[in-house]
């Protein structure tokens, strides 16, 4: 049985003076340093008291990251596509078309200084995002993410539809989550996802639900705002 990570009484995660979140989507491929640039700046913004929080989706173009956890063994394919080395937290894990990626950028100093439970509303908004599609996930002891369970005649398997790697600097994270609305599955195999070799990953349309990017988009807002708090509208940075 997959774990529910958050339990309504431990989510402490909404601040009490109702200042939204700014909700930017980038509606073109966004190269991968760029991205970090930008997000390195904001993070500096907001600890200054000088920007309000992000909550930014995107694309970018097919590519690697490799987290502070990655293991060189784990890229097993190394020409197949650019790979970056990042300051977040995990291992490597693919990004490209098809694939809502979406960084987070909170001031926890507002909302309880307290990574594991920031970590575990990641985790409850992933879920429950996908449960407005009908699809049951949750998270595993040991095991980054978040998972679906999958059943047929005789057989049964766990496979990744969402990954999480953050980082927290002066109480403000960055970097985020991706989920896999609709990538090529394939580019997954020149990496050891997460370094997690015995289990697999899927998408929602790999489970049979045709979503479209904004349909997740709109499930991701909404179930943001259950464990975050309200959210506006907001031009995508340009880069």
């Amino acid at each position: 049985m997959l774990a529910d990570p958050l339990s309504p009484a431990e989510n402490r995660l909404i601040p009490s003076d109702g200042v939204a979140v700014e909700w930017a989507v980038s509606s073109r491929l966004v190269p991968y340093d760029e991205a970090v640039a930008f997000m390195e700046a904001r993070v500096a913004a907001i600890a200054a008291g000088e920007a309000s929080e992000m909550v930014w989706l995107l694309e970018h173009p097919p590519l690697y990251t490799a987290g502070v956890s990655s293991k060189d063994d784990d890229l097993l394919d190394a020409g197949r596509f650019p790979v970056h080395r990042s300051g977040r937290g995990g291992q490597f894990t693919y990004h490209g078309p098809g694939q809502r990626v979406a960084y987070v950028m909170l001031d926890l100093n507002r909302r309880g200084r307290d990574v594991r439970a920031f970590v575990r509303g990641l985790e409850r908004w992933i879920i429950d995002a996908l449960d407005r599609f009908g699809v049951e996930a949750g998270v595993r002891e040991g095991r980054v993410g978040v998972w679906v369970e999958r059943k047929g005649a005789g057989w049964s398997r766990e496979d990744k539809i969402a990954a999480i790697g953050v980082k927290v600097r002066r109480w403000v994270s960055f970097h985020g989550i991706s989920l896999n609305v609709e990538p090529d599955l394939e580019h997954f195999g020149g990496i050891v996802p997460c370094g997690i070799a015995e289990h697999g990953v899927t998408s929602l349309v790999d489970l049979g639900v045709l979503a479209t990017m904004d349909e997740a988009d709109a499930a991701l807002r909404s179930a943001f705002e259950a464990v975050f708090g309200p959210v506006q509208t907001a031009d995508a940075p340009d880069i």
